[in-house]
C-alpha cells in the first residue's frame, strides 16, 4: 500500500491542483490530501473557511479513482516542528508531493520522500489570479473545477471575497 500526501491551501481549489491530484492518483494507492492554514477564513488571501475547502476537494475528486483522505490543518507557527505536526494529524503516509520549496525542505530533513509534481498552467492557475479576477468581476470559472463554480456559487465565494476586501 502506498500512500501520498499533498497540501495545499485551496483558496480556492483549483485546475492546477486537479491536475496535480490526478498525476498523484496514478502513482498512488491513496491520497491524503492537508487542508493547510485550516483556522484561516475570512481574509482577502484566505477568504474560504476549511468546511468549505474541503467541500471544493471532495466534490471535485468524485471521480478521481483513487481513495483519499482531506485532513484540515492548522498552522503551528514553529517550521522545525511542522512535520511532526503534520504526521500527528493525517494518516501515515510513505511520500509527500509538494513543489513549494519550504515544504519540499522540511519534509526532506524530516527523512521523509519528496516528489515535485509538474504544476499545470501555474502562471493563470494559482489562487492569487483566481481571487484577483473575483475582485475584479473578470472571468475565473474556466479555472477550477465545475464542482468548485457550484460550492462557490452556495457560499457566495465572489461577494464574500469582494466584501471583506472592501473599505469602510
Amino acid at each position: 500500500m502506498k500512500r501520498g500526501f499533498y497540501i495545499g491551501r485551496f483558496q480556492p481549489y483549483h485546475n492546477g491542483h486537479q491536475s496535480v491530484l490526478e498525476h498523484i492518483a496514478a502513482n498512488v494507492d491513496e491520497i491524503i490530501i492537508g487542508v493547510g492554514s485550516a483556522q484561516l477564513s475570512h481574509q482577502g488571501d484566505n477568504p474560504f473557511t476549511a468546511g468549505e475547502r474541503v467541500l471544493m476537494i471532495v466534490r471535485s475528486l468524485e471521480s478521481v479513482g483513487c481513495p483519499f483522505y482531506v485532513i484540515p490543518i492548522e498552522d503551528i507557527q514553529r517550521n522545525a516542528l511542522w512535520v511532526a505536526h503534520v504526521r500527528s494529524m493525517a494518516p501515515p503516509f510513505d511520500i509527500c508531493y509538494s513543489s513549494n520549496p519550504l515544504v519540499v525542505r522540511l519534509f526532506s530533513e524530516a527523512g521523509i520522500r519528496v516528489q515535485s509534481p509538474p504544476m499545470y498552467e501555474r502562471e493563470t492557475l494559482c489562487g492569487t489570479e483566481i481571487r484577483r479576477r473575483m475582485l475584479n468581476n473578470e472571468p475565473w470559472e474556466l479555472l477550477v473545477p465545475p464542482a468548485v463554480i457550484q460550492v462557490l456559487k452556495e457560499i457566495d465565494g465572489p461577494g464574500r471575497l469582494r466584501q471583506i476586501t472592501g473599505d469602510d
